[in-house]
């Protein structure tokens, strides 16, 4: 099980990015899959995750209604579109999996399988 994270970088306040994660060596639709994200100096966070079974999303309160977590079993990738970026929203951003038969949110001690992040700086 593999995850490949892309799509970070710099962007102004009020700006928009989309990560993706592309995952290999599995099935992304058999598999529940997270973004989290960690700040210096800041614990981890879980921003969206879902399961393998419905396409409605668990999302963090600091990003509801601003990021959309999207899934295409296609592709075996999943995206994280992220609108209206804040400062706070700077980051290294991490994708992760596992089988979970129940998701009740957003948790990283869930998930054992990690990509290596990419960052997300939001600045002026």
């Amino acid at each position: 099980v593999q995850l490949q994270a892309s799509g970070g970088g710099l962007v102004q306040p009020g700006g928009s990015l989309r990560l993706s994660c592309a995952g290999s060596g599995f099935t992304l639709d058999t598999y529940a899959i997270g973004w989290f994200r960690q700040a210096p100096g800041k614990e981890r966070e879980g921003v969206a995750c879902i399961n393998s079974i419905d396409d409605s999303p668990f999302y963090g309160d600091s990003v509801k209604g601003r990021f959309t977590m999207t899934r295409d079993n296609a592709k075996n990738t999943v995206y994280l579109q992220m609108n209206t970026l804040k400062p706070d929203d700077t980051a290294v951003y991490y994708c992760a999996t596992d089988i979970i038969d129940t998701l009740y949110g957003c948790y990283d001690d869930e998930y054992r399988y990690w990509g290596q992040g990419t960052l997300v700086t939001v600045s002026s």
